[in-house]
């Protein structure tokens, strides 16, 4: 049985312990940034290659730390579906890529409301993966809503057909939406269980992906239905080393059953390293503060450059998270 499956058993029965919780190395930026996704590598002035960002990927299924990686449709097939036949982690596969994530350098899709488009195709990526992501970001505005959710409801439909079983992406919008009594947070929570009230279990996303918009709102999300709409967070920016450790351990202590991270680990410079001691510190085995300087023993030991001193690497910059 594959973790990610053995997990959420245990979650949906009302039996979660830390050790069920589920990290994604979330490696579909191509997606979205388009050329820049790969990053930066780390001894050559270049982007790196779609060839090293595959490798990448097969760095961190073979290391089996984390229970699913997510990755762009052109990803998925030329890994192949024998990379993960006998793996315990799950491969999973963005199903759309609406224009709020088009993040190409220039670009300006982000000062406008999210419209739905759906470039990977439903009946091909079925034959390499039945686990795919599916993204949709609320914006205020009834006429750009009502396609996001006409659309989700199609896709919902052909995905019951195929038996594809799907995650469902909720973004903050990057825009003033022009809320009226009500911090984004909350709106945003309101359109989750608003949206999900008339779907049932055979068409129920397994569980979220969202930002982390602080304790109170995770806990008041995370607390509806906790063994049926299982929320999960996504990592956002690079941040220091310190933020990704923070990020994952608050958002399990205020109810997040799940972690999905891109550039936090893409961008890492141990990003095998990391992932393992994000995990024991969710597990409680190290604290937040004592995983970063782990970390940096760890890039000592094994000659690895960092891109930060340790002073630096252990201080928290994200707001939610100082907060």
């Amino acid at each position: 049985m594959k973790t990610l499956d053995s997990k959420l058993s245990r979650i949906r029965a009302g039996k979660y312990k830390s050790k069920d919780f589920i990290i994604a190395d979330a490696k579909d930026g191509d997606m979205g940034f388009g050329r820049t996704a790969p990053g930066p590598h780390r001894q050559e002035k270049r982007l790196k290659t779609k060839t090293e960002y595959l490798a990448s990927m097969l760095d961190i299924t073979r290391s089996g730390m984390v229970d699913i990686m997510l990755m762009s449709a052109s990803s998925a097939e030329a890994l192949g579906s024998k990379t993960f036949s006998k793996s315990k982690v799950t491969s999973a596969v963005r199903l759309n890529d609406t224009t709020d994530i088009w993040s190409q350098r220039g670009a300006t899709y982000k000062d406008f409301p999210s419209q739905p488009y759906r470039s990977a195709r439903l009946e091909q990526v079925r034959k390499i993966s039945d686990l795919g992501l599916y993204s949709v970001t609320y914006s205020n505005n009834v006429d750009h809503d009502i396609k996001s959710l006409e659309a989700y409801a199609a896709f919902r439909e052909a995905a019951l057909k195929l038996k594809f079983r799907h995650f469902l992406e909720v973004f903050n919008p990057a825009m003033d939406i022009g809320l009226k009594g009500a911090p984004l947070s909350e709106y945003v929570n309101d359109c989750i269980v608003r949206t999900l009230a008339g779907v049932m279990s055979a068409e129920y996303p397994l569980f979220l992906k969202m930002p982390y918009n602080g304790a109170a709102a995770m806990e008041e999300l995370a607390s509806y239905d906790p063994t049926k709409l299982i929320v999960g967070i996504l990592g956002g920016g690079k941040g220091t080393t310190r933020d990704t450790f923070e990020l994952a351990t608050q958002a399990e202590r205020h109810g997040a059953r799940v972690a999905l991270f891109g550039r936090k680990i893409n961008f890492a410079e141990a990003p095998v390293e990391l992932v393992r001691l994000m995990r024991a510190s969710v597990e409680g085995q190290i604290t937040a503060t004592d995983a970063v300087k782990s970390y940096h023993d760890y890039l000592v030991k094994h000659k690895i450059k960092a891109d930060r001193s340790l002073a630096e690497d252990l201080e928290i910059t994200d707001p939610v998270l100082k907060a």
